[in-house]
């Protein structure tokens, strides 16, 4: 199986898509937005699909999505539930490198606004801080690389990241 696509995990509004478009573009590879994905196979968009189905219902979706991703040579930018799928993400590191950006908690709460508007996949009386704390453990156990994106340009990032995957190439 073809390993040579760039995988993103992280929590939401850690810059995934914005980091991924950019990287894509410098490495001459195609680039997936597995939240876009879900979206079409579903006609809905992630909010209303979680306002149908409950969080578990759209865990499972997304799952199936992810786990299907056939492709070479691509950023895919996922959701950050992603982690929640264990069959998607054995999928995902068999067909490329995980990268876990992380932010510390304050700059994503700056960033994130309101998550319900997100459709972030969060249960009812959890708090961001919670969210980070039940998913951190989970991006660490997958990711093959951690970037830091702390105070960090996106250009800073991709040239981070661009370092890590050809590094890790010999």
């Amino acid at each position: 199986m073809n390993r040579d696509n760039i995988v993103l995990i992280g929590m939401p509004g850690v810059g995934k898509s914005t980091v991924g478009v950019v990287l894509a573009k410098n490495m001459g590879y195609s680039f997936v937005d597995s939240d876009l994905l879900i979206q079409e196979q579903e006609g809905k968009l992630l909010h209303e699909i979680i306002e149908e189905r409950g969080l578990d219902g759209f865990n499972e979706v997304e799952n199936q999505v992810n786990s299907s991703i056939d492709i070479s040579r691509a950023v895919i930018a996922t959701g950050g539930s992603v982690v929640y799928g264990a069959q998607a993400m054995e999928h995902l590191k068999q067909i490329g490198t995980v990268v876990y950006l992380s932010l510390p908690f304050e700059e994503l709460s700056e960033r994130l606004g309101d998550l319900n508007e997100r459709g972030v996949s969060i249960r009812d009386g959890q708090t961001l801080e919670d969210l980070m704390q039940e998913r951190t453990p989970l991006y660490e156990k997958y990711a093959d690389v951690t970037i830091d994106c702390e105070g960090r340009q996106i250009r800073e990032i991709v040239q981070m990241i661009k370092a890590e995957v050809q590094g890790s190439d010999d």
